[in-house]
C-alpha cells in the first residue's frame, strides 16, 4: 500500500518518472498523425507505480462498494488485479471475441446483480470499455463506475456512470494531408516495443 493517498499531480509526476509520456512522429491506428503518444506499459512494468495508482482509483470508489472488478485485455488485466486487491474483492478478465466486442472466458462468471468496477489503463476513444461494460451488463453484472490509469480525450470521454482517470491528457491529432510533421519531412516513428502503429 501506497505511504499517502495520491493526487493528479503527483500521478503525471509518476508518468512522467517511468517515461511513458513520448514525444516524437506517431501514426496512430486511426490513421491520424500525432506528436504525443502514452506509453502504458511503462507504468504498468513498475510495481511500485501501479500499486499507487490503483489505490487512487480504489480509493475513489470504495464509497460505491464494488464487488468486483473487471479489466479488458491486454493492460486491464494487470489494473484489475491490482485494483481489486485494493478492494479487497476478485477480478475478472474480458478478451475479444471472435466477432467483435469482448466475451469473458476460462471459467470466469459474473453472478447476477454483481456490483462492478470497469477499470482500463487508457482510454482513447473508449472502445474498449464500452465492450467491457458491454460485456459485464450482457452477463448480469451492474456497473457501477469506471476507472482508469489515463483519459486522452481530455474529459470528453462519455460514460452513464461515475468515471475517474488518474490522468488527463489532450493530444492533439491530425489527419495525413495536415500533418505538421509531415509537412516538416519529420519520418513517422513508433513506441518502443510497438507495432507500426499506436492506438488512437
Amino acid at each position: 500500500m501506497p505511504e499517502r493517498n495520491l493526487g493528479a499531480d503527483d500521478a503525471r509526476r509518476a508518468f512522467d518518472a517511468a517515461g511513458a509520456f513520448l514525444r516524437g512522429h506517431f501514426v496512430y491506428t486511426s490513421g491520424r498523425h500525432g506528436v504525443d503518444y502514452l506509453e502504458k506499459f511503462r507504468i504498468l512494468e513498475d510495481p511500485k507505480a501501479t500499486t499507487a495508482l490503483a489505490a487512487m482509483i480504489a480509493m475513489e470508489f470504495r464509497r460505491l462498494m464494488p464487488e468486483l472488478v473487471a479489466g479488458p485485455t491486454t493492460g486491464g488485466i494487470i489494473l484489475a488485479y491490482a485494483v481489486a486487491r485494493q478492494l479487497g474483492v476478485s477480478a475478472v478478465y474480458v478478451e475479444r471475441g471472435e466477432t467483435g466486442g469482448r466475451v469473458l472466458r476460462r471459467g470466469f462468471e459474473v453472478p447476477p446483480g454483481t456490483r462492478v468496477l470497469v477499470v482500463d489503463d487508457v482510454v482513447t476513444t473508449g472502445g474498449s470499455v464500452s465492450e467491457t461494460e458491454a460485456c459485464i451488463t450482457n452477463a448480469g453484472g451492474v456497473v457501477i463506475g469506471i476507472g482508469v490509469l489515463a483519459d486522452r480525450t481530455a474529459g470528453r470521454a462519455a460514460t452513464d456512470v461515475p468515471f475517474f482517470a488518474c490522468v488527463t491528457v489532450d493530444f492533439p491529432s491530425y489527419p495525413p494531408d495536415s500533418c505538421p510533421q509531415c509537412a516538416a519531412g519529420i519520418p513517422v516513428a513508433a513506441p518502443r516495443g510497438s507495432g507500426k502503429k499506436v492506438p488512437a
